[in-house]
Order: structure tokens, then C-alpha cells, then sequence
């Protein structure tokens, strides 16, 4: 069952969770049937109506596309059980509770096909509990799924197994996880709240009773414990505050009532902060008030002290920054060596999530590399707890918190495990290596799991300790600069395409490498079947295709004196780059993910092909640094326009339609929200692959490189007449904006830039329906940049840009 068919999916239960998982699988372009109980007034299914209107609202979007709403069918379950017949897969996502799950299991068990999977989305039930109503041919047929909120953005799934669940159904159900869904998966044990919510829950308990013990303040903590550690911004205290206070009450209750037995289990208690907190009526976030309250503009926190909100303004000590600057080795050493609170506070945290992590290791998880991901993926965490300890010397850290255990410092008295220090662990330098990382249970180092994403790519996730060959690094280089890396997979049957990834920031380009990629065309068209324009960092959430032109390298010639020519000969640079890149005797595939902004965009428009990672935010946003796109996308936009207007035998005087939502998209700096937002921007094809798991965007481009080739691709012609809209189309466009600037939607600057693009988008002041070629077109984009590049305003917003990285509205 590793190849698991999924044609239809039921997702039981209409609340905020299960809607958003309807929503990432009609993402991924699964259809869904959403159930709930039927409504009580109005239409039967109004519970699952209103829940699908309401994602709509939501922030961050759960949807790539918000029209996809209409793909999400509704259904209730008095009148539309027999529908379960239709789906593959079931996911129950009703409240946390056994007996209501077991009611429900008991209604629909009757009504599923005889291959349907049956999970349940619960966040730390017992798994084995659940099922034990289900019939006996279900069992093997029933495990849990465990997806963290929000679903689309969060990576990590937990996949949790019963004693009667189906090897070849997990199997299966991974796959379609990661490759399907694009979800980084981790086989949990059935034991209370399964890996993530059990390891990173008792890290925000360790750090709310240290913080108790230093006397520090929420905010303080919040700053120690956030992007200084690598952490999400959220950190500790305003991430229950996002969570919610019911829900995180909740999750504590649930290992307080489970976990009586856990030498931690004191610490399973609501922390009295909060229970005071919940006794005033504030829940966080979702009612406006929790550890943080937002009044007006201004972010308080409440001091409980005074019992009341008061200015959020604390930061770390200059000299706990100073410390965490250190390399790995150091940071602890001097964190638990230092006198000061805020230091000693760091060092208790870490030491009280190494000492939990390694005295659970062998109940909750199979090895130790799934305790590290499921924090990496759930929590946001860079670095799971064993990487951390790892990295900062194993067995030196082991002894510290030996010695703080004796001398009464934890939270708990239990020893570290006999493993820790003596045996495989104790001479590796730790529980990850090359061979695999270190499961108590087998008492040895066990290879990463075979299945699903896994072990498909070049590249996955890696750990500290396993010595993988880093994305920057691996293969064979062809040639290298300061700003390219031009290099070939090494391996048989692989070596034949060239990939060229950047080496500067966010990936801009700069006139380094504009010249890389012509000499990495050069290289291809000699000896490869093609090319291949990808970055390292796509393997990372934050990471980012091209953030665009490097703005630094051309703020000198916007100041120069006789600066307009220094200006025209880089766009006459980027552009010639742009398409020579287009025509390329061998297919250029560029694959996206993350930000491919400006010139990134216009990059990836001149590719023979794109492969986009779902979450993927192309835009021509050149409006918010004062210029408009140069180099070739407005002349891109221009020719789609004519050819889509060719297709539907349109005359050339009705071009304007063709461009007018493109114009805006640029006009208006938008951005898109995924990679099906991109493509119904036209910045994606509708060939052009969408996929969702990060770690496969390189494999897919090179497969798809290879298929052109062996396809016997050539380049596109050089089009010799392309219809353009001319005055007709500048003027329809004109009046548009200044509709928009009369209502103060933008201002007189904004005018000015977008009236630029139209006359460049629609071919000049010619007639309606003219002919010209790509040279014309890029010789407009060319002079309104320089014009603009020369007008004060325009420099204003591009420095406020570079010393803010906000875009200035002037």
C-alpha cells in the first residue's frame, strides 16, 4: 500500500482545524467532502458552510487560492453518511474527547468502503484507545494523523500507529503526507500527546517556572527565548498567547491526567500565572487579552507584580548577547558559568529540555531523530534539543546536568540514563551520526526512515552529527565566484544538466551574477542536456528564489554624475542576460520557492520552464522602490497578452483585456499568496509543476529538463510582430489610476510609475493593434527607467528601502 491511491477525502468535523485541513487538501488539489452534525435552523449543512466562508478570514491564509473554497463540498450526518463510500480517506477532527469520537466512529463505521483509511486528527488521545470500538476488519485500517495548526504552514504531521494498524497503510499514508500534502513526517508512540506537543509543552512549563525562580519579566523571557535562541519570534509567553489559553490549558491538563507516573509530572500543572489570567476572563489572542494586550498601537504586558498591563519594553543584557554570539562549544559553558540571572536562566532551560528529552527519549520516540524534527517542524525550533546538546559537546554538557541533578538545581531528580554516558552515545560524541541516530529501544544508531520523502531527494532534512554533504557544497564544481555556484550532481545519470545557484544575499542579482549565468549557459549549451537554476535555500521555509536586483549595486549609478548612462548600460546588462536565457540552445529550468520578486520574477518569466514549490510569492513589485520592471517582464506580459488574445481569435484591438489584470498585479506591486495565486497571475503556466514537497523541487526540475531534451526541444522564435494596445490601452489604463489616485488608493508618485508601466506594457503611443518586436518593448522599459531613476521621489523610496526594508509611499 505504499503507492496509496487518494481520489476523495472526508474530513469529519467543520471547526477551525478541520476546515483548514479541507482547505490544504483542496491545495493539493485532493477534493474533499467536509462533514458536521446537521444545523439545528436554516440549511442542514450550514455548520460546514459557515466554516468554509469563514477561511476566507483567516491570517495566514489556509487557502492558496480563495475561490478553492467552491471545492470543498458540505455535508452533515444525518442526511449524507453513504457519501463516505465516495473517499479513500477519512479524517476525524471532532472535539478531544474519547466518547465522542467513539459515538461518531461507531455511526460512520458502517457506512465506509472496505479499503477506506479511517484517522483521527486527535492532538495526544490514546490512538489504541480509539479504535477499540471499531470493527476488526477496520482496525488495521485505523491510525492517528496528527497535523499542527495552522495546517498549510505547519510542516510537521505525526503519524501515530496502533498494535493493529497495517505496516504497508503507514507506509502509504507517509507517502501521501509528504508528497502530496508536503508535510515533514514523524512516527510518534502512542503515549500521551506524542512527541512535539510533549517535548516543546514542557519546555514552555520549564521556562515559565524558571522564570518564576529568576524573577524575570514576560517580556524579558520572550526576548531571551525567541530568534536569540532560534526560536520563532513568538518565543515562549506570546505563543501561548497565539495558542490560546483554553488550548494550552487543555494540552497540560491532558499530560497531567495521563502522565501520573512521570517523575516531571509536578510540573504538569496550569502555571498560576495563567490560571490567574483565566480567572480575569483572558484567553490571549483570541480575545484580545492574554500574558500581552494590544491597545491601540501599543503592545503591553501584564506585570503580575502590579497585576496589571504595563509597557512591553525589556531586552536581554548586552552581555547575553555577547555570550549566545559564541560558537556552539562555548555559549553553555560560559551561560553556566556566568552570575548573571538572565545567563544562569538560559543555561536551566536548556539543561531542564536536555534532561526531559533524555529521560523520555525511549517511551515517546523510536530514535532520537524524531524527538529533533518533530520540534524542528512543530515548534519552529533551527535546532532540536539532542542537536543543541550535541554541538555544545555531549558528554562535557552530560556531566553539568549530572552534577545540577545532585546538587538538587533541576526540576527533577531522575538521573540521566545509563546511555548517556557510557556505550555507543558516549564515544559517538552523541546520539545522531552518519550511520543514524540513537534509539534506546534497539540500543543502537537506526538509519533514517526509507519511506516517503525521505529518501527520494538528493537533499533532506539534516542534523546535527550526520555529516551530510551541505546543499552549497555537494557536487561537482564546474566554476565558482563571489556570486555563483555553477556545479553538476556527480552521480551516474545525473551528471548530465548544469545547475547554477547564487551566493549572495536573498539570492538578488547583481552584475556578478548576470555574468554567471551567461557563463553558465555558455557551459550548458557546450557539453549538458540543459540548465537548472535553483538555490540551496529553497530548502529552507524562509528561504527565497530572488528577492530580485541588487538594489545596493545600483544605488551608486542612480547618484553618479552622468548616472542615466551608467543606468541604462546595467538594464542593457540584465536584459540582453534575460534573453539569452529565453533563446538558450538548451531547455533553462528555474525552480521556484519562496520569494522571486522583481528581477527574480522577470528571471523565471524567461525560462523555458518553472517548477514552484506551493509556497511560492512571485510578484513585479518594482512600484515600491520607485522604478518599474526592466528587464524584459512588462515585455513578457506584454507578448502573453498578445498570444492569449491570438488563441481565442481576438482581434488586436481587444488586447486590452488580456493585459488589464496583469497591469494591475504590477501597477499595485502584488504579490502572489502561493504558487496557484502565481499562476492565475500568469507569472506561472499552467504546465509549469506545482509541488509541495520542498525537498523534491530540484528533482522535478531536473526530470523536467531532462524531458524537454529528450523531446528534442528547441528555443521559441524570435516573435517579428507583436500586437500591442498602444494609446488606446495607455489611456484606458490611465484613467484607472487616476480613479485610484483621486480616491486616495495611491498617491501622485504612485501615478506617475504606473502610468510609466502602462505606456510600456501596451507598446507606446502607437496605434491600437501595431506590431513591434521585443527589442521596442525593451527599449520602453528601459528609458522610463532611467527617467524615473534620475526623479528624487523614486531615490527616496528606493534608499527608505535599503535602511528600512519597508517600501516608503511617498
Amino acid at each position: 500500500m505504499t503507492h496509496l491511491i487518494i481520489r476523495k477525502v472526508a474530513v469529519l468535523g467543520a471547526g477551525v482545524m478541520g476546515a483548514q485541513i479541507a482547505a490544504h487538501l483542496v491545495n493539493a488539489r485532493v477534493p474533499v467532502i467536509l462533514f458536521d452534525l446537521p444545523a439545528q435552523e436554516g440549511p442542514k449543512n450550514a455548520i460546514a458552510q459557515q466554516a468554509i466562508a469563514h477561511l476566507k478570514k483567516l491570517k495566514p491564509a489556509p487557502l492558496g487560492l480563495v475561490g478553492d473554497t467552491q471545492f470543498i463540498e458540505c455535508a452533515n450526518y444525518e442526511d449524507d453518511l453513504e457519501r463516505l463510500k465516495e473517499c479513500d480517506l477519512v479524517i476525524e477532527v471532532i472535539a478531544e474527547r474519547v466518547d465522542y469520537k467513539h459515538d461518531l466512529y461507531q455511526k460512520i463505521a458502517p457506512a465506509l468502503s472496505n479499503t477506506a483509511i479511517l484517522v483521527s486528527n486527535t492532538s495526544g488521545l490514546s490512538i489504541t484507545e480509539l479504535g477499540k470500538v471499531l470493527p476488526a476488519e477496520l482496525k488495521a485500517r485505523f491510525c492517528g494523523v496528527h497535523f499542527f495548526n495552522p495546517p498549510r504552514h505547519m510542516h510537521l504531521v505525526e503519524l501515530i500507529a496502533t498494535p493493529d494498524t497495517s505496516a504497508d497503510l503507514l507506509n502509504g499514508l507517509e507517502t501521501f503526507l509528504s508528497n502530496t500534502l508536503g508535510k515533514g513526517v514523524v512516527r510518534a508512540k502512542d503515549t500521551p500527546t506524542f512527541i512535539a506537543n510533549r517535548v516543546g509543552t514542557f519546555a514552555m512549563l520549564a521556562v515559565m517556572a524558571e522564570t518564576e525562580k529568576f524573577g524575570l519579566s514576560i517580556d524579558l523571557v520572550d526576548d531571551l527565548t525567541g530568534k536569540r535562541l532560534g526560536h520563532p519570534k513568538s518565543a515562549t509567553y506570546r505563543t501561548v498567547d497565539i495558542v490560546g489559553f483554553d488550548t494550552w490549558s487543555y494540552v497540560i491538563k491532558t499530560m497531567r491526567d495521563n502522565l501520573p507516573d512521570d517523575p516531571f509530572s509536578p510540573l504538569y500543572q496550569t502555571p498560576a500565572l495563567l490560571t490567574k489570567l483565566l480567572d480575569q476572563g483572558a484567553l490571549g489572542q483570541k480575545n484580545g487579552a492574554g500574558f500581552y494586550k494590544k491597545e491601540g498601537k501599543t503592545v503591553t504586558v501584564f506585570d503580575a507584580k502590579l497585576n496589571e498591563y504595563v509597557a512591553s519594553d525589556t531586552k536581554a543584557d548586552a552581555l547575553v548577547d555577547r555570550i549566545l554570539a559564541r560558537s556552539s562549544t562555548e555559549r553553555l559553558k560560559l551561560l553556566r558559568e556566568s552570575t548573571h540571572p538572565q545567563a544562569q536562566f538560559l543555561w536551566s532551560i536548556f539543561r531542564d529540555i536536555f534532561h526531559y528529552a533524555a529521560v523520555h527519549l525511549e517511551t515517546i520516540a523510536n530514535n532520537a531523530r524524531d524527538v529533533d524534527l518533530a520540534i524542528r517542524w512543530g515548534f519552529g525550533w533551527s535546532e532540536g534539543p539532542f542537536e543543541t546538546w550535541q554541538a555544545s559537546g555531549w558528554q562535557q554538557v552530560a556531566q553539568w546536568i549530572k552534577e545540577d541533578i545532585e546538587a538538587g538545581k533541576t526540576l527533577c531528580s531522575t538521573p540521566l540514563p545509563a546511555w548517556v554516558f557510557s556505550g555507543p552515545v558516549a564515544d559517538q560524541g552523541g546520539v545522531h551520526t552518519p550511520a543514524g541516530s540513537w534509539s534506546p529501544m534497539v540500543g543502537a544508531f537506526v538509519a533514517h526512515n526509507k519511506t516517503g520523502e525521505q529518501d527520494k531527494p538528493l537533499f533532506r532534512t539534516s542534523l546535527v552529527g550526520e555529516q551530510q554533504s551541505h546543499p552549497a557544497e555537494y557536487g561537482k564544481t564546474l566554476l565558482e565566484t563571489n556570486a555563483v555556484r555553477i556545479w553538476v550532481d556527480p552521480r551516474r545519470a545525473e551528471d548530465d544538466l548544469v545547475i547554477v545557484s547564487f551566493k549572495t544575499k536573498l539570492n538578488t542579482i547583481s552584475p556578478e551574477v548576470l555574468d554567471g549565468l551567461v557563463q553558465a549557459i555558455e557551459i550548458a549549451e557546450k557539453d549538458y542536456k540543459g540548465l537548472i537554476i535553483w538555490q540551496p535555500s529553497s530548502l529552507q521555509a524562509d528561504g527565497a528564489f530572488s528577492a530580485g536586483a541588487d538594489l545596493k549595486s545600483l544605488l551608486p549609478k542612480f547618484m553618479a554624475g552622468g548616472g542615466a548612462s551608467l543606468v541604462e548600460a546595467a538594464l542593457v546588462q540584465f536584459q540582453h542576460t534575460m534573453q539569452r536565457l529565453k533563446y538558450a540552445q538548451v531547455p533553462v529550468v528555474s525552480a521556484i520557492a519562496g520569494l522571486a520578486l522583481g528581477g527574480g520574477c522577470e528571471l523565471a518569466l524567461h525560462s523555458a520552464k518553472r517548477v514552484a514549490h506551493f509556497e511560492s510569492y512571485m510578484g513585479l513589485v518594482e512600484v515600491g522602490v520607485g522604478l518599474l520592471p526592466s528587464a524584459g517582464g512588462l515585455k513578457e506580459i506584454a507578448l502573453r497578452a498578445a498570444q492569449m488574445a491570438q488563441c481565442t481569435s481576438k482581434k488586436r484591438g481587444d488586447l486590452i483585456e488580456f493585459l488589464q489584470g496583469s497591469f494591475q498585479n504590477v501597477a499595485l506591486a502584488k504579490v502572489s499568496g502561493s504558487a496557484l495565486e502565481a499562476r492565475s497571475m500568469n507569472y506561472l503556466k499552467e504546465t509549469d509543476p506545482i509541488i509541495f514537497n520542498r525537498y523534491e523541487l530540484l528533482e522535478i526540475a531536473k526530470r523536467e529538463a531532462r524531458t524537454m531534451a529528450a523531446a528534442g526541444w528547441r528555443p521559441p522564435f524570435r516573435p517579428t510582430g507583436i500586437p500591442v494596445a498602444g494609446k488606446a490601452g495607455i489611456a484606458a489604463f490611465k484613467s484607472y489610476l487616476v480613479n485610484l489616485c483621486e480616491g486616495g488608493f495611491i498617491s501622485q508618485h504612485d501615478l506617475l510609475i504606473s502610468s510609466a508601466i502602462a505606456e510600456a506594457i501596451c507598446g507606446g503611443a502607437v496605434e491600437a493593434g501595431s506590431l513591434v518586436d521585443e527589442e521596442w518593448l525593451l527599449k520602453l522599459e528601459r528609458k522610463a527607467f532611467v527617467e524615473l531613476a534620475g526623479n528624487r521621489k523614486s531615490q527616496e523610496r528606493l534608499m527608505g528601502m535599503l535602511q528600512t526594508g519597508k517600501p516608503v509611499r511617498n
